[in-house]
């Protein structure tokens, strides 16, 4: 029996190196796995990668429009607010100018209705003046004709000469004034 097992060892294979019909088979079965990765696998996995990598490329370019977009509208934002701020200077000097046109126009109508009522004073003094010179006139003329009927003892009463008696009075009392003030 020994024997027969070293006999059957000898034709036995060897567990490492594959005998030829196992060889023929593995190869069959390789190529017709490569034949089916080559033609199915490997296709849809290229069009799986081709979509994952149009899917970043797509993304990436929509990054770069919305980053551009962005920009833009920085860029339009920035000149908006350059614009509102010189607009508000405009407004600012605008209302500074009509402030001070305001301001001088009311000075000169401060000034327009100072000078009418200094002038509107002036000729209610001077109304007001004549009208106590005449009084007091009148009043110095009476108590003149009074006190000269006294000292000559006869009434004046005729009316054109006592007025011709006041007026010379008068002007002999202004004509020592204005020597007096003049010397």
């Amino acid at each position: 029996m020994l024997d027969a097992f070293v006999a059957a060892a000898d034709e036995t294979q060897s567990p490492i190196i594959p005998g030829i019909p196992d060889l023929i088979w593995g190869t069959l079965a390789f190529l017709i796995v490569l034949v089916f990765f080559i033609w199915k696998v490997i296709p849809s996995l290229n069009k799986l990668l081709d979509e994952r990598r149009d899917a970043i490329d797509g993304g990436i370019a929509r990054a770069e429009r919305a980053q551009a977009e962005a920009n833009e509208a920085l860029e339009r934002y920035t000149a908006q607010l350059a614009e509102a701020r010189a607009e508000a200077g405009r407004i600012r000097e605008q209302a500074r100018a009509e402030g001070a046109a305001i301001l001088a126009e009311l000075k000169e109508k401060a000034t327009a209705e100072a000078a009418r009522i200094t002038a509107n004073a002036q000729v209610q003094i001077e109304s007001e003046r004549a009208a106590a010179l005449a009084s007091l006139r009148a009043e110095v003329g009476s108590l003149a004709v009074d006190l000269a009927s006294s000292i000559v003892g006869e009434v004046l009463s005729d009316d054109e000469r006592s007025a011709a008696i006041v007026d010379r009075f008068l002007a002999e009392l202004e004509a020592d004034e204005a020597s007096k003030a003049g010397g």
